[in-house]
């Protein structure tokens, strides 16, 4: 078997490009004492890939020619790891590979009642994320407004459900007609504001009146500035990510509105899912019910071909893709 792969060549210098990556073919592996080869379904395209790529983050960055990071799903081919069967489909750091040799102990196993783009959706790390980061960091409360950026994309889209279900008036931000539709006729959204043709700082006025409870960012930049406008006695921020800057060559300016955190009592928190794993099966339980009850949608955009695994990736950046980005390597 051949196994083909994506190396990291350069790091990049703003946007994404093909050149910033090689794509080899080799001999697949044949696992260790105590690994498992695992063949690559499925691959999770994540902003935070771009941070892994640039420099150290929360996590070491990945080496020039080493293979590229990332979340996937496969199933196991070949296994010297007792209790890890072959068939068993399993999740964990694959990276982008066709092929991968892992010790089980980064691996989670797959139910296999459960739909693979499920598994690496509203189930797998994204919904986990949403889970804790609304919870646990923003404690949104019935009746209170939550507003979400980025809330079309694989986190958000999950997060604004969450703060419906728990009783909230929830609002979206998202880019383009289309994505904004979806939010209010498919996750039943309260309200949500198109960025690209609305203004956004008007539409945030008009939409939360009495201010913002809770803001999900996903986004930074200018849009959190603008929530922090908006942002109600005792209103919590929740940085989860910040997309807006993730390409930038230069640091860009803090927000200009912070001083509203003193004047509101507000308090702005970041979080990593990290912190959160020990309690992994507290939250998939509770989404994996939302989802049964038909409570919690889950949307995905999914592209094939290993191949196209750094055009797959910029889909992120370029805002195409409608829900969570998945990459199918093989059926």
């Amino acid at each position: 078997m051949k196994n083909r792969q994506w190396l990291l060549a350069h790091r990049p210098q703003g946007d994404i490009q093909d050149s910033d990556f090689e794509f080899v073919e080799r001999d697949a592996p044949s696992p260790g004492e105590g690994e498992v080869l695992v063949r690559t379904l499925m691959l999770s395209c994540d902003p935070t890939q771009r941070g892994w790529i640039g420099g150290d983050t929360y996590l070491p960055a990945v080496k020039i020619g080493e293979i590229v990071r990332s979340l996937g799903a496969g199933r196991i081919e070949a296994s010297n790891a007792p209790g890890w069967e072959v068939g068993e489909i399993v999740s964990g750091l694959l990276g982008w590979q066709e092929h991968a040799t892992l010790s089980p102990k980064g691996l989670s196993k797959v139910p296999a009642q459960v739909p693979l783009e499920l598994a690496m959706s509203a189930l797998g790390m994204t919904g986990i994320t949403a889970y804790f980061g609304l919870l646990d960091v923003g404690r949104p409360e019935a009746g209170q407004t939550v507003v979400v950026s980025g809330a079309a994309g694989a986190t958000g889209s999950v997060v604004a459900q969450i703060a419906k279900i728990k009783g909230c008036r929830s609002i979206g931000i998202a880019g383009g007609a289309e994505k904004c539709r979806w939010l209010i006729e498919q996750a039943g959204l309260d309200g949500a504001i198109d960025y690209k043709s609305e203004n956004v700082s008007a539409r945030l006025k008009e939409l939360c009146p009495d201010g913002i409870d809770v803001y999900f960012d996903n986004v930074g930049g200018p849009m959190l500035d603008m929530a922090l406008a908006r942002l109600a006695m005792r209103g919590r921020i929740v940085l989860c990510g910040a997309i807006a800057n993730y390409n930038a060559t230069e640091q860009p300016p803090g927000p200009k509105n912070y001083m509203n955190l003193l004047l509101k009592r507000g308090r702005m928190e970041g979080f990593i899912v990290l912190d959160y794993m020990g309690r992994a099966m507290e939250a998939v339980s509770a989404l994996g019910a939302w989802v049964q009850e038909g409570r919690l949608k889950s949307q995905v955009d999914v592209q094939r071909g290993i191949e196209n695994a750094p055009a797959t990736l910029r889909r992120l950046f370029e805002g195409r893709n409608e829900g969570k980005q998945l990459l199918r390597v093989a059926d």
